[in-house]
């Protein structure tokens, strides 16, 4: 009766938790933490969506249990943005299911699909659940990289050869937390005919669909003729309408893979609160300035972060898309390690970010970091690093102003 439970041995602390509770306690204390850690997003749904909440709310008949795989409403008008955004048609009853968010619906369809000691291959670094929803459900991870390149189909060639059993899934997340990495459709084009030769379903989670900068918009892997015989997609309402904590998610594809799905969120629940499928309704359907209007916040979030961090002596690239920056640790602190550059971070500047390592280990040497504060907070990050950076010695510009 002492021994950890077989799944939960098979689960490493969470690292990312650590900063979390650091950051927690000195929130406790008093101290104006400046949280750029998590990817909860700080602004509010549009005003629509609450109101059509609030009605269907107070129908009395409103209030029982609602469907598993989504009311049809719902999944109607995901089918729908799927032809306005992407111009792919799918079918509500057999190629849509509502999910509690991306994040449920990863796991859902992984406890759906896997055998124990089935080989996933999966991104390093990525978001936890790409591979522990895997690892979860009984699987072994076998770790792909994150940027598009030839590197990366050398990498697949190689799984497919030398890996025993043959993988049968792989994961793919463009935009991608934490990297923020995006495709065009070639690369999809080519991973979809490399996925029908060798027999492998493509999950794709394309939860940041929606912001993107610089005039270039995402692409589904759905575009790509025949990608239903072997992919599944994972889009999610929580960035795109400042939704996060409603759990509104979609997963759209392959039939056969919707149906293993939707059979085993039947046994687990009942679907979202029938007043929150109603208003996602009206989210889709609804106006869409709010989209462009958060596509514009967070580019101009992303462009403050990389010139005042700059300014600050923190050089860091500017995401393409996504919510997040993933910014390699300076140079001169690199040396500590992306969970102690996080710490003292925290400690010394108050202000909160996500270390690398928590997605991998391939994510070591770098943080990420959220754009979920205002621009004003951003310079004020901005102020308190460059004050870290110079008591650790490390030149900074002297003139300029954060």
């Amino acid at each position: 009766m002492t021994e950890d439970f077989y799944r939960i041995r098979r689960l490493p602390p969470y690292i990312i938790a650590e900063v979390n509770g650091m950051r927690a306690a000195a929130r406790a204390r008093g101290e104006d933490i400046i949280d750029l850690g998590m990817g909860n997003p700080d602004l509010p749904p549009p005003p629509h969506v609450i109101a059509k909440l609030c009605e269907v709310a107070s129908k009395p008949d409103a209030h029982g249990y609602s469907a598993s795989k989504g009311i049809p409403g719902l999944r109607k008008a995901q089918a729908a943005y799927y032809q306005r955004r992407f111009g792919v048609d799918v079918d509500p009853e057999t190629e849509v299911v509502v999910t509690l968010g991306s994040k449920e619906g990863l796991a859902s369809l992984a406890t759906a699909i896997t055998a124990p000691g089935d080989v996933v291959l999966a991104p390093n670094p990525s978001y936890p659940i790409h591979t522990f929803g895997f690892i979860i459900a009984g699987a072994t991870i076998r770790a792909v990289p994150t940027t598009p390149d030839e590197h990366y189909f050398e990498s697949l060639e190689r799984a497919m050869k030398f890996t025993v059993p043959r993988p049968s899934v792989l994961v793919v997340n463009y935009p991608s937390n934490p990297t923020a990495e995006t495709v065009e459709l070639p690369f999809y084009e080519r991973l979809v005919a490399w996925a029908r030769e060798n027999q492998v379903w493509i999950l794709s989670d394309l939860a940041y669909s929606e912001l993107y900068f610089d005039g270039k918009p995402t692409v589904s892997i759905l575009q790509v003729d025949g990608a239903k015989d072997v992919a599944v997609e994972f889009t999610s309402l929580s960035k795109t309408y400042s939704m996060a904590g409603w759990r509104v998610g979609f997963a759209v594809g392959n039939q056969r893979l919707i149906a293993a799905m939707t059979r085993v969120k039947s046994y687990l629940d009942y679907g979202s609160f029938t007043p929150i499928q109603a208003a996602a309704c009206a989210a889709l359907n609804g106006p869409q300035d709010i989209v462009e209007t958060n596509r514009q916040l967070y580019h101009k979030r992303r462009d403050v972060l990389v010139e005042s961090f700059g300014r600050a002596g923190w050089d860091i690239p500017p995401p393409p898309a996504s919510m997040f920056a993933w910014a390699p640790l300076p140079p001169a602190l690199a040396h500590l390690g992306s969970l102690e550059f996080s710490k003292q971070l925290l400690t010394h500047a108050g202000v909160a970010v996500a270390p690398g390592v928590g997605y991998g280990e391939e994510g070591e040497g770098f943080v990420r970091i959220a754009m979920v504060e205002n621009e004003q907070r951003l310079r004020q990050a901005a102020r308190n690093v460059k004050r870290y950076l110079q008591s650790m010695g490390v030149n900074t510009p002297s003139q300029a102003t954060v």
